[in-house]
């Protein structure tokens, strides 16, 4: 088995969260969310922990590509979705997307999970064809 090229862990508080929403409101949530990571969350009872499991997957990838949110990453380059059977999907586009390539980064396999108040995501990648 070829060993991970990297690691990315993120945990956030869902208190932060709701914070932001209601100090910034839409201008917080068309910054870091698409409008499809913002649809799946409308109407769900639980909208602030999935938007904060999406905001921990953001980081943990933006730490495992090792970038951060400079030059030119936006936050929503990176779009979290939950696939068929509740999993996280990712998509990355735009620069995160180029920088990845650059690195030989491949798949990205995405893991979020939720306690009482925090969400925490874990983000490996792999070399490009392994």
């Amino acid at each position: 088995m070829t060993p991970p090229l990297a690691h990315g862990i993120d945990l956030v508080d869902f208190a932060r969260i709701e914070s932001m929403i209601q100090e910034h409101g839409r201008r917080f949530l068309d910054r870091v969310f698409t409008v499809r990571e913002q649809t799946e969350a409308e109407g769900v009872k639980n909208r602030i922990e999935k938007l904060a499991g999406r905001f921990a997957a953001k980081e943990a990838v933006m730490k495992l590509v090792g970038t951060g949110w400079r030059g030119g990453v936006a936050w929503t380059d990176i779009e979290v979705t939950t696939g068929p059977m509740g999993e996280p999907r990712l998509e990355i586009s735009g620069e995160i997307k180029r920088v990845a390539d650059e690195l030989g980064i491949g798949p990205i396999a995405l893991s979020i999970t939720h306690t009482a108040n925090f969400a925490i995501a874990s983000a490996v990648a792999v070399r490009a064809g392994s």
